[in-house]
Protein backbone atom coordinates (compact mmCIF):
# COMPACT_ATOMS: atom_id res chain seq x y z
CA UNK A 1 0.00 0.00 0.00
CA UNK A 2 2.81 2.38 0.95
CA UNK A 3 4.65 1.51 -2.28
CA UNK A 4 1.59 2.39 -4.33
CA UNK A 5 1.30 5.75 -2.53
CA UNK A 6 4.97 6.49 -3.19
CA UNK A 7 4.82 5.62 -6.89
CA UNK A 8 1.61 7.58 -7.57
CA UNK A 9 3.36 11.02 -7.73
CA UNK A 10 6.09 9.47 -9.87
CA UNK A 11 3.54 8.10 -12.36
CA UNK A 12 1.86 11.52 -12.42
CA UNK A 13 5.17 13.22 -13.23
CA UNK A 14 5.89 10.68 -15.97
CA UNK A 15 2.47 11.32 -17.53
CA UNK A 16 3.01 15.08 -17.33
CA UNK A 17 6.44 14.87 -18.97
CA UNK A 18 5.09 12.51 -21.62
CA UNK A 19 2.23 14.90 -22.38
CA UNK A 20 4.60 17.85 -22.58
CA UNK A 21 6.93 15.96 -24.91
CA UNK A 22 3.94 14.98 -27.08
CA UNK A 23 2.86 18.63 -27.35
CA UNK A 24 6.38 19.62 -28.33
CA UNK A 25 6.47 16.97 -31.03
CA UNK A 26 3.03 17.94 -32.34
CA UNK A 27 4.14 21.57 -32.61
CA UNK A 28 7.68 20.93 -33.79
CA UNK A 29 7.10 22.81 -37.08
CA UNK A 30 6.03 25.97 -35.27
CA UNK A 31 8.91 25.63 -32.81
CA UNK A 32 11.42 25.31 -35.66
CA UNK A 33 9.93 28.41 -37.31
CA UNK A 34 10.37 30.34 -34.04
CA UNK A 35 13.99 29.31 -33.53
CA UNK A 36 15.50 32.12 -35.71
CA UNK A 37 13.52 34.74 -33.77
CA UNK A 38 14.51 33.16 -30.44
CA UNK A 39 18.17 33.09 -31.50
CA UNK A 40 17.95 36.73 -32.64
CA UNK A 41 16.66 37.95 -29.27
CA UNK A 42 19.16 35.84 -27.33
CA UNK A 43 22.11 37.18 -29.33
CA UNK A 44 21.06 40.82 -29.71
CA UNK A 45 18.87 41.42 -26.62
CA UNK A 46 19.98 39.17 -23.77
CA UNK A 47 23.68 38.48 -24.30
CA UNK A 48 24.53 42.23 -24.46
CA UNK A 49 22.75 42.88 -21.12
CA UNK A 50 26.00 42.91 -19.07
CA UNK A 51 27.01 45.87 -21.23
CA UNK A 52 24.59 48.02 -19.20
CA UNK A 53 27.45 48.31 -16.73
CA UNK A 54 28.95 50.79 -19.20
CA UNK A 55 26.44 53.39 -18.01
CA UNK A 56 28.01 53.44 -14.55
CA UNK A 57 31.73 53.63 -15.40
CA UNK A 58 34.14 56.05 -17.04
CA UNK A 59 35.06 53.79 -19.91
CA UNK A 60 38.53 53.75 -21.38
CA UNK A 61 39.94 51.33 -23.93
CA UNK A 62 43.07 50.33 -22.00
CA UNK A 63 41.18 49.04 -18.92
CA UNK A 64 38.13 47.58 -20.67
CA UNK A 65 34.58 47.50 -19.35
CA UNK A 66 35.00 45.82 -15.98
CA UNK A 67 38.28 47.52 -15.00
CA UNK A 68 37.33 51.09 -15.88
CA UNK A 69 36.64 53.37 -12.87
CA UNK A 70 33.15 53.16 -11.41
CA UNK A 71 31.42 56.58 -11.37
CA UNK A 72 27.87 55.58 -10.31
CA UNK A 73 25.33 58.02 -11.78
CA UNK A 74 27.75 60.68 -13.03
CA UNK A 75 27.07 59.78 -16.68
CA UNK A 76 23.37 60.52 -16.25
CA UNK A 77 24.17 64.16 -15.39
CA UNK A 78 24.84 64.63 -19.10
CA UNK A 79 21.08 64.85 -19.75
CA UNK A 80 20.26 66.81 -16.61
CA UNK A 81 22.71 69.68 -17.03
CA UNK A 82 21.40 72.96 -18.42
CA UNK A 83 17.84 71.83 -17.78
CA UNK A 84 17.65 69.89 -21.07
CA UNK A 85 16.23 66.65 -19.67
CA UNK A 86 12.62 67.85 -19.38
CA UNK A 87 12.58 69.49 -22.81
CA UNK A 88 14.14 66.51 -24.56
CA UNK A 89 11.88 64.01 -22.79
CA UNK A 90 8.76 66.05 -23.51
CA UNK A 91 9.61 66.52 -27.20
CA UNK A 92 10.46 62.84 -27.70
CA UNK A 93 7.35 61.56 -25.90
CA UNK A 94 5.04 64.10 -27.57
CA UNK A 95 6.27 63.23 -31.06
CA UNK A 96 6.02 59.50 -30.44
CA UNK A 97 2.51 59.83 -29.01
CA UNK A 98 1.47 61.72 -32.14
CA UNK A 99 3.16 59.10 -34.34
CA UNK A 100 1.53 56.20 -32.48
CA UNK A 101 -2.01 57.55 -32.09
CA UNK A 102 -2.40 59.37 -35.40
CA UNK A 103 -0.48 56.66 -37.22
CA UNK A 104 -2.69 53.83 -35.96
CA UNK A 105 -5.89 55.79 -36.59
CA UNK A 106 -4.88 56.54 -40.19
CA UNK A 107 -3.71 52.96 -40.73
CA UNK A 108 -7.07 51.65 -39.56
CA UNK A 109 -8.87 54.10 -41.86
CA UNK A 110 -6.76 53.08 -44.84
CA UNK A 111 -7.26 49.37 -44.13
CA UNK A 112 -11.03 49.80 -43.78
CA UNK A 113 -11.25 51.84 -46.99
CA UNK A 114 -9.17 49.30 -48.89
CA UNK A 115 -11.47 46.55 -47.66
CA UNK A 116 -14.48 48.45 -49.02
CA UNK A 117 -13.01 48.65 -52.52
CA UNK A 118 -14.65 46.07 -54.74
CA UNK A 119 -12.39 46.36 -57.81
CA UNK A 120 -9.44 44.07 -57.15
CA UNK A 121 -7.15 45.77 -59.68
CA UNK A 122 -7.82 49.20 -58.16
CA UNK A 123 -7.21 47.82 -54.66
CA UNK A 124 -3.84 46.37 -55.69
CA UNK A 125 -2.77 49.57 -57.44
CA UNK A 126 -3.81 51.65 -54.42
CA UNK A 127 -1.88 49.42 -52.03
CA UNK A 128 1.25 49.60 -54.19
CA UNK A 129 1.14 53.39 -54.39
CA UNK A 130 0.62 53.75 -50.63
CA UNK A 131 3.44 51.32 -49.82
CA UNK A 132 6.05 53.20 -51.87
CA UNK A 133 6.79 56.01 -49.34
CA UNK A 134 7.91 53.40 -46.81
CA UNK A 135 10.84 52.49 -49.04
CA UNK A 136 11.97 56.09 -49.50
CA UNK A 137 14.97 56.91 -47.30
CA UNK A 138 14.90 59.69 -44.74
CA UNK A 139 17.66 61.45 -46.73
CA UNK A 140 15.39 61.73 -49.75
CA UNK A 141 12.48 62.87 -47.58
CA UNK A 142 14.66 65.65 -46.19
CA UNK A 143 15.65 66.64 -49.72
CA UNK A 144 12.02 66.74 -50.86
CA UNK A 145 11.08 68.86 -47.84
CA UNK A 146 13.95 71.27 -48.50
CA UNK A 147 12.94 71.70 -52.13
CA UNK A 148 9.41 72.55 -51.01
CA UNK A 149 10.17 74.69 -47.94
CA UNK A 150 13.43 76.45 -48.84
CA UNK A 151 13.20 80.23 -48.44
CA UNK A 152 14.94 81.14 -51.69
CA UNK A 153 14.22 78.25 -54.04
CA UNK A 154 11.40 76.29 -52.42
CA UNK A 155 8.23 75.48 -54.33
CA UNK A 156 6.03 76.85 -51.53
CA UNK A 157 7.56 80.34 -51.56
CA UNK A 158 7.59 80.47 -55.34
CA UNK A 159 3.86 79.78 -55.38
CA UNK A 160 3.26 82.40 -52.66
CA UNK A 161 5.21 84.99 -54.61
CA UNK A 162 3.26 84.21 -57.77
CA UNK A 163 0.02 85.24 -56.02
CA UNK A 164 1.61 88.34 -54.47
CA UNK A 165 2.27 87.02 -50.95
CA UNK A 166 5.42 87.28 -48.87
CA UNK A 167 7.72 84.23 -48.70
CA UNK A 168 7.78 82.23 -45.49
CA UNK A 169 10.97 81.56 -43.54
CA UNK A 170 10.11 77.98 -42.67
CA UNK A 171 13.53 76.95 -41.40
CA UNK A 172 13.55 79.69 -38.76
CA UNK A 173 9.97 79.19 -37.50
CA UNK A 174 10.04 76.52 -34.79
CA UNK A 175 6.27 76.57 -34.19
CA UNK A 176 5.30 74.95 -37.49
CA UNK A 177 7.83 72.12 -37.48
CA UNK A 178 5.90 69.70 -35.25
CA UNK A 179 3.19 69.64 -37.93
CA UNK A 180 5.72 69.19 -40.73
CA UNK A 181 7.52 66.34 -38.98
CA UNK A 182 4.30 64.53 -38.05
CA UNK A 183 2.95 64.90 -41.61
CA UNK A 184 6.21 63.57 -43.08
CA UNK A 185 6.15 60.57 -40.74
CA UNK A 186 2.50 59.77 -41.48
CA UNK A 187 3.09 60.10 -45.21
CA UNK A 188 5.97 57.64 -45.03
CA UNK A 189 4.47 55.00 -42.71
CA UNK A 190 0.68 54.97 -43.04
CA UNK A 191 0.41 52.84 -46.17
CA UNK A 192 2.86 50.19 -45.04
CA UNK A 193 1.54 50.17 -41.47
CA UNK A 194 -1.98 49.46 -42.68
CA UNK A 195 -0.90 45.96 -43.77
CA UNK A 196 -1.43 44.48 -40.30
CA UNK A 197 -4.91 45.94 -39.94
CA UNK A 198 -5.85 44.91 -43.47
CA UNK A 199 -4.67 41.35 -42.73
CA UNK A 200 -6.75 41.36 -39.54
CA UNK A 201 -9.84 42.41 -41.53
CA UNK A 202 -9.20 39.55 -43.93
CA UNK A 203 -9.61 37.20 -40.96
CA UNK A 204 -13.13 38.45 -40.30
CA UNK A 205 -15.80 35.81 -40.86
CA UNK A 206 -17.70 36.67 -44.06
CA UNK A 207 -20.85 35.06 -42.68
CA UNK A 208 -21.06 37.79 -40.03
CA UNK A 209 -20.78 40.49 -42.69
CA UNK A 210 -23.33 38.80 -44.92
CA UNK A 211 -25.74 38.40 -42.00
CA UNK A 212 -25.48 42.12 -41.22
CA UNK A 213 -26.19 42.98 -44.86
CA UNK A 214 -29.27 40.75 -44.82
CA UNK A 215 -30.44 42.52 -41.66
CA UNK A 216 -30.22 45.83 -43.51
CA UNK A 217 -26.93 47.24 -42.16
CA UNK A 218 -25.33 49.81 -44.43
CA UNK A 219 -21.57 50.17 -45.01
CA UNK A 220 -21.10 52.69 -42.19
CA UNK A 221 -22.94 50.50 -39.68
CA UNK A 222 -21.01 47.44 -40.80
CA UNK A 223 -17.70 49.26 -40.24
CA UNK A 224 -18.77 50.77 -36.91
CA UNK A 225 -20.30 47.69 -35.29
CA UNK A 226 -18.39 44.79 -36.89
CA UNK A 227 -15.05 45.81 -38.44
CA UNK A 228 -13.80 48.27 -35.81
CA UNK A 229 -14.59 46.00 -32.81
CA UNK A 230 -12.82 43.21 -34.68
CA UNK A 231 -9.71 45.42 -34.98
CA UNK A 232 -9.71 46.41 -31.31
CA UNK A 233 -7.39 43.59 -30.07
CA UNK A 234 -4.92 44.28 -32.89
CA UNK A 235 -4.90 47.99 -32.07
CA UNK A 236 -4.26 47.35 -28.37
CA UNK A 237 -1.41 44.92 -29.03
CA UNK A 238 0.28 47.28 -31.50
CA UNK A 239 -0.22 50.17 -29.08
CA UNK A 240 1.44 48.27 -26.23
CA UNK A 241 4.35 47.26 -28.45
CA UNK A 242 4.82 50.86 -29.59
CA UNK A 243 4.80 52.29 -26.09
CA UNK A 244 7.94 50.34 -25.22
CA UNK A 245 9.96 52.63 -27.48
CA UNK A 246 8.13 55.86 -26.69
CA UNK A 247 11.36 57.55 -25.57
CA UNK A 248 13.35 56.47 -28.63
CA UNK A 249 13.06 58.99 -31.42
CA UNK A 250 13.32 58.59 -35.18
CA UNK A 251 16.81 60.06 -35.56
CA UNK A 252 16.98 59.64 -39.34
CA UNK A 253 13.76 61.56 -39.95
CA UNK A 254 14.56 64.42 -37.55
CA UNK A 255 18.18 64.77 -38.62
CA UNK A 256 17.41 64.89 -42.33
CA UNK A 257 14.37 67.15 -42.03
CA UNK A 258 15.74 69.66 -39.53
CA UNK A 259 19.51 69.21 -39.61
CA UNK A 260 21.91 69.00 -36.69
CA UNK A 261 22.85 72.67 -36.19
CA UNK A 262 19.68 74.69 -36.78
CA UNK A 263 19.48 76.25 -33.32
CA UNK A 264 16.32 78.19 -34.16
CA UNK A 265 14.33 74.95 -34.30
CA UNK A 266 15.73 73.27 -31.17
CA UNK A 267 12.82 74.22 -28.84
CA UNK A 268 10.29 72.11 -30.80
CA UNK A 269 12.38 69.65 -32.82
CA UNK A 270 15.21 68.59 -30.53
CA UNK A 271 14.82 65.03 -29.25
CA UNK A 272 17.13 62.84 -27.19
CA UNK A 273 18.81 61.23 -30.20
CA UNK A 274 19.66 64.50 -31.96
CA UNK A 275 20.88 66.06 -28.71
CA UNK A 276 23.16 63.11 -27.94
CA UNK A 277 24.43 63.07 -31.52
CA UNK A 278 25.48 66.72 -31.36
CA UNK A 279 27.04 66.36 -27.93
CA UNK A 280 29.06 63.24 -28.77
CA UNK A 281 29.84 63.98 -32.42
CA UNK A 282 33.33 65.32 -31.70
CA UNK A 283 34.17 63.34 -28.54
CA UNK A 284 32.26 60.09 -28.49
CA UNK A 285 31.87 58.42 -25.10
CA UNK A 286 30.49 54.89 -24.79
CA UNK A 287 29.51 55.43 -21.16
CA UNK A 288 27.33 58.48 -21.82
CA UNK A 289 25.68 56.77 -24.79
CA UNK A 290 24.92 53.72 -22.63
CA UNK A 291 23.51 55.92 -19.85
CA UNK A 292 21.14 57.62 -22.30
CA UNK A 293 20.06 54.27 -23.74
CA UNK A 294 19.44 52.86 -20.25
CA UNK A 295 17.34 55.91 -19.35
CA UNK A 296 15.23 55.42 -22.49
CA UNK A 297 14.78 51.69 -21.86
CA UNK A 298 13.78 52.05 -18.21
CA UNK A 299 11.34 54.84 -19.09
CA UNK A 300 9.80 52.69 -21.83
CA UNK A 301 9.56 49.68 -19.49
CA UNK A 302 7.67 51.72 -16.89
CA UNK A 303 5.29 53.07 -19.56
CA UNK A 304 4.52 49.67 -21.07
CA UNK A 305 4.00 48.05 -17.65
CA UNK A 306 1.62 50.85 -16.68
CA UNK A 307 -0.28 50.65 -19.97
CA UNK A 308 -0.53 46.86 -19.76
CA UNK A 309 -1.85 47.15 -16.17
CA UNK A 310 -4.56 49.55 -17.36
CA UNK A 311 -5.48 47.25 -20.26
CA UNK A 312 -5.61 44.24 -17.91
CA UNK A 313 -8.08 46.13 -15.71
CA UNK A 314 -10.28 47.27 -18.60
CA UNK A 315 -9.94 44.41 -21.09
CA UNK A 316 -8.03 41.44 -19.59
CA UNK A 317 -8.20 39.31 -22.72
CA UNK A 318 -6.19 41.90 -24.70
CA UNK A 319 -3.35 42.39 -22.21
CA UNK A 320 0.16 41.23 -23.09
CA UNK A 321 0.68 39.49 -19.73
Amino acid sequence: MAANVETAPRRKRVRTESGRLRRWMNNRTLILMCLPAIAFFIVFAYLPMPGLYLAFIQFNYSDGIFRSPFVAFDNFRFLVMNGDLWRLTFNTVAYNLAFILLGNVLQIMVAVLLNEIRKKWFKKVSQTIMFLPHFISAVLIGLIAYNILSYEYGLLNQMLQMVGMEPVKTYSNAAIWPFIIVLAYLWQTTGYGSIIYFAAIMGLDNEIVEASEIDGANAFQRILYIVLPWLKPTFIILLLFSLGGILKGNFGLFYNLVGANNTALYPTTDIIETYVFRALMTNFNFSIGSAVSLYQSVFGLVIILTANWIVRKVSPENALF
